[in-house]
């Protein structure tokens, strides 16, 4: 309260002497810093933080620097600026500006250039929706006429609908039939009109979903179905990735690399990761020859040398597009071999035209077996469909490549793969405390598969208190593996599988610290051999795994060992899976 009634009262020559100006620097015209910055980042933004993450290394930048304008002159990167203002008092919620940016917007010419006429069609949409949730359907009706695109389109053809203008609603969607802006906004009109208007009385989404084919994976897949089926598809004999997006992005960024980022001026500032001609969707018109003679190489089966040569080149470059620690070219080329390539390309050529529309929505999994390729959407139960995912579909489809949705189902499955973890540690709190030693005991049909066993060093002295209850030594462990040595093979021992441990929370913490610590990724479903014990064997005085193994007369040979406390977790997971067996 003091501070704020000091800088309504005091000027700042008041001030100054009370606060040793000389030692300050006071930035007095926050606007100007503003609108400096958009011309800088070609967005807004508050402050200089991504200077001083850069500065400080914690942010990669692509070290292009262009001095190219991003706007054609003044006025165009003015009005751009006051879009995005009004963009984010939208986001904000801050009424005022709201209002006021809706009386201004009307006033901007009809015709503007891309990149000014995308931020208008966004900001009209976005205003005509925070219109329609304040009831004043009128002023929203007039927002979403300012702008011919999909979105706002679709809401209007709704708003006639709901005030049974249906002559209008007709109309507009005829129009938008006959002359799509998008494939999204042809797949809407015509399902919206066949559902309202002729007699059909599902949407194409619903049917699609509903005649999918259906798979069962294990319950413990519920937190990720998309990595159960692709397990499941493994076990049937495929090649199975979990693409989505990605795998076009870096496909994309891979065959266009060069006119998307080695241009002069495509970045405008190190910070920049996609070409603003690709968000303003003149990619195509900007290097249609290039785009045309690429693409040719594509369809005729020659570009993966190109597509390795660029990889081996730009390897590691930050962009938009392409995540390195991700891209696998051995998938690659498996899956451009099986593909039809006109149909590669002709989903590329869609991409370049309009790839703000493209961005998202492709299918969860790539399949790969004997030559033959399938783009595979997943849905759990109670999944809806996009209509951006139906899109995708039906553009795979129509380029003659094969593309279905897959519903999955939960249930006990029996020929699911687990794997029985243990872990030893310095202490009890990751990822202060280590792993000392790791064990897996791979199971499938209650039977073990493989075992995985390694002493860890650590880098530290072992306690005396966790000596005594392992029996586990510093000299032990010195000149064994650091946990990032042995991180790989462990991920490809665990492929596929649902990790158990007894108290599984503790044991999953300290791995996924350590992948942590090595720059890895780590997740797997889980299950729990305690909370299971008690679900399915109630009553028993404690559920430790000593006391357990006593009272079900399991081996346990040396406790507080990993490999022997990981065999006895694996007869326990097996009591467990009997239950849900007989369950289900």
């Amino acid at each position: 309260a003091l501070i704020t009634e000091m800088l309504q009262t005091l000027t700042w020559d008041q001030a100054a002497p009370l606060l040793d100006a000389a030692d300050w620097i006071v930035q007095d015209r926050k606007p100007s810093l503003d609108y400096l910055l958009f011309l800088y980042f070609g967005d807004t933004v508050e402050d200089l933080k991504s200077f001083a993450l850069r500065d400080l290394k914690l942010m990669q930048v692509s070290g292009q620097q262009s001095y190219e304008p991003r706007f054609a002159d003044a006025e165009e990167a003015r009005i751009c600026f006051r879009l995005r203002q009004l963009l984010d008092a939208i986001h904000a919620r801050d009424e005022a500006a709201i209002r006021a940016g809706a009386d201004w917007l009307p006033t901007l010419p009809a015709a503007l250039p891309p990149q000014p006429a995308a931020l208008r069609d966004k900001a009209a949409h976005r205003l005509g929706m925070f219109f329609e949730r304040a009831g004043e359907l009128e002023a929203a009706e007039a927002l979403h006429r300012l702008s011919d695109t999909p979105d706002s389109n679709e809401r209007l053809v709704r708003l006639l609908h709901t005030a049974a203008r249906h002559d209008e609603a007709r109309a507009l969607l005829e129009r938008m039939i006959d002359d799509p802006a998008s494939d999204d906004e042809a797949v809407f009109a015509a399902d919206f009109h066949a559902r309202k208007y002729g007699g059909q009385r599902i949407g194409a989404c619903t049917a699609l979903l509903r005649d999918a084919a259906e798979i069962a994976i294990d319950e413990h897949h519920r937190e990720a179905p998309e990595e159960g089926a692709a397990a499941w598809f493994r076990r049937e004999g495929w090649n199975a990735w979990h693409a989505e997006n990605g795998f076009w992005h870096a496909l994309f960024g891979l065959v266009f690399w060069d006119e998307l980022f080695e241009e002069p001026g495509s970045l405008h500032s190190g910070f920049d990761r996609l070409p603003s001609h690709l968000r303003s969707r003149t990619f195509a018109t900007r290097h249609a020859s290039a785009i045309t003679a690429k693409l040719a190489r594509l369809r005729s089966g020659a570009i993966l040398a190109d597509l390795h040569a660029t990889a081996a080149t730009h390897a590691g470059k930050p962009n938009g597009l392409i995540a390195w620690d991700w891209l696998d070219l051995d998938a690659l080329a498996r899956i451009l071999a099986a593909a039809n390539p006109a149909g590669m390309a002709t989903l590329l050529e869609a991409m370049a035209a309009d790839f703000p529309a493209m961005r998202h929505g492709f299918p969860d999994l790539i399949l790969e077996r004997n030559g033959s390729l399938r783009f595979v959407e997943i849905k759990a139960t109670g999944d809806s469909i996009r209509r951006n995912q139906l899109t995708r579909l039906r553009q795979l489809r129509d380029a003659g490549l094969a593309a279905e949705i897959c519903r999955v189902s939960y249930r006990y499955d029996p020929g699911q793969t687990y794997v029985v973890v243990d872990v030893e540690t310095t202490g009890g709190t990751p990822p202060r405390d280590r792993v000392i030693e790791i064990a897996a005991v791979k199971q499938r049909g209650g039977q073990t598969i493989g075992e995985f066993h390694h002493m860890i060093d650590p880098g530290r002295d072992i306690p005396s208190f966790i000596t005594g209850l392992t029996g586990i030594t510093t000299d032990m462990v010195r000149g064994a593996p650091a946990f990032a040595d042995i991180a790989d093979d462990f991920t490809a021992f665990a492929a596929d599988s649902i990790f158990v441990a007894h108290n599984a929370a503790f044991d999953y913490r300290f791995i996924a610290a350590e992948f942590t610590r090595a720059g890895l990724d780590f997740a797997m479903p889980k299950l729990c051999t305690v909370t299971n014990m008690r679900r399915y064997y109630p009553g028993q005085p404690t559920y430790g795994l000593a006391a357990l193994s006593t009272a079900f007369d399991l081996q346990l040979d040396t406790h507080h060992r990993a490999l022997s406390d990981a065999r006895a977790t694996a007869q326990l997971l097996n009591l467990i899976n009997r239950k849900r067996e007989e369950a289900a």
